[in-house]
């Protein structure tokens, strides 16, 4: 399916957040359209995992406004539509006492008071996502003892297993060989693709993204820029050629 220009899901408006007096981001404003596949990139520390946790809920913005499927984010409860897919922990102990389908199932329990009420539902929906991201049969394995690039595909079908409109995800394919690296991005194109899913992606691999990515969204604690990797590709190009910090902000839609 095209992207759905006239639906946003995501709304950011004047946002911004400090961690005491460090200002972190500044006057942020964003739309997230149904169906988009946007690369979140800037240099470290420029808040772009930030602003991943204030549009998730785990921070709260000084001022500015975040509006998630039509509502303010104080008053959201429909949190199943939203996954999440942190910076992987690149060193998981190999003995981590628990299974591919428990560490799935835990993406079930956020209004649950114990794993043991798994239901029938659980279970299926365990199974479907470990099927989205072609994990099934490893699923009675420890997750300690699967590869790198395994491990990532079992966090997407933590992420999946609420069936969200949207999945975020920081430093996807950080840590791993290029095949592996060409395998999850080709993941996430079935996902944006043929599941209709919306997906932001923090990287610092710049290269990759405009390869990969409907939209380029650069963050240096405000918004710099917002558009299509060809028109990066092009505005970064003639900026290094004349030796500029460039910072310019346009959103054309060309897909």
């Amino acid at each position: 399916m095209p992207v759905d220009h006239s639906h946003n899901i995501i709304e950011i408006k004047n946002l911004s957040f400090a961690y005491g007096r460090e200002l972190i981001l500044e006057n942020i404003s964003l739309n997230i359209h149904q169906g988009d596949y946007i690369g979140l990139i800037g240099p470290n520390g420029a808040g772009k995992t930030t602003l991943f946790k204030l549009i998730l809920g785990l921070l709260r913005p000084q001022s500015g406004s975040i509006r998630l499927f039509g509502q303010d984010i104080a008053t959201f409860k429909d949190w199943q539509k939203i996954g999440y897919v942190p910076q992987r922990q690149l060193n998981l102990e190999n003995n981590f006492p628990a299974t591919v389908k428990e560490v799935v199932a835990m993406g079930r329990y956020r209004k649950k008071r114990l794993p043991a009420d798994s239901s029938t539902a659980d279970k299926a929906a365990v199974k479907t996502a470990l099927e989205q991201v072609e994990m099934l049969e490893h699923q009675d394995r420890l997750i300690g003892n699967l590869s790198g690039g395994q491990q990532q595909r079992v966090f997407i079908a933590r992420a999946l297993v609420n069936s969200p409109e949207v999945i975020f995800l920081d430093e996807a394919t950080r840590g791993v060989d290029t095949k592996t690296q060409n395998e999850l991005y080709r993941l996430l194109q079935k996902l944006n693709k043929e599941l209709d899913l919306t997906l932001l992606l923090i990287s610092h691999d710049i290269e990759r993204l405009t390869q990969e990515v409907m939209h380029i969204a650069c963050v240096d604690k405000s918004l710099t820029c917002h558009m299509s990797p060809e028109e990066y590709i092009k505005e970064s190009q003639s900026a290094s050629i004349s030796g500029q910090n460039f910072k310019f902000l346009t959103h054309h839609h060309n897909h």
